[in-house]
């Protein structure tokens, strides 16, 4: 495969997403032996200064929308954060992971000459697409997938490291 930022985007995300799919189908299995209601994992956080597992899908989700329309110069769709359930983070993440199959490799075409603004502190800046993907999109995206992995590994779901990364 030749690298592009449409290898680096597109596929990548989708993986870490279907991964982060998994992740919640075990911590429903979890649930489901133990037979306790999975949705108690929605509001748990690692403390409480930290937002809770329903914020981390939220996010992890809008990440990889605004990577790829921030990168091909599209508009992103708006997804309120309305989740409640369980079934609704789920539902989210599909909704990402539908919104990801909509890109092709010729929506990057010229992408890393492409300038994308992002609102940070209050401050609009731009940057380089790559720049963007590199040092903001990606590392933020990680963070939150990362945060519901650790959420549900610190509430007993039994998983690892080759589950985050499959």
């Amino acid at each position: 495969m030749t690298f592009s930022i449409y290898s680096a985007t597109v596929p990548m995300l989708t993986r870490q997403l279907n991964s982060l799919l998994r992740i919640l189908d075990k911590a429903e299995a979890y649930a489901a032996e133990r037979k306790f209601d999975v949705n108690n994992f929605v509001e748990l956080r690692l403390a409480p200064d930290m937002h809770p597992l329903k914020f981390q899908v939220q996010s992890a989700s809008d990440h990889s929308k605004f990577i790829v329309a921030r990168i091909t110069g599209k508009t992103p769709p708006s997804w309120p954060d309305e989740e409640k359930t369980f079934a609704d983070l789920k539902a989210r993440v599909g909704k990402a992971l539908d919104y990801l199959k909509t890109f092709t490799e010729a929506d990057f075409a010229g992408a890393e000459d492409r300038d994308v603004t992002q609102r940070i502190a209050g401050q609009d800046r731009v940057m380089k697409a790559d720049d963007y993907f590199l040092n903001r999109g990606l590392p933020n995206f990680y963070f939150h997938v990362t945060t519901a992995y650790d959420i549900l590994r610190s509430g007993g779901v039994p998983v690892g490291k080759s589950d985050f990364l499959a």
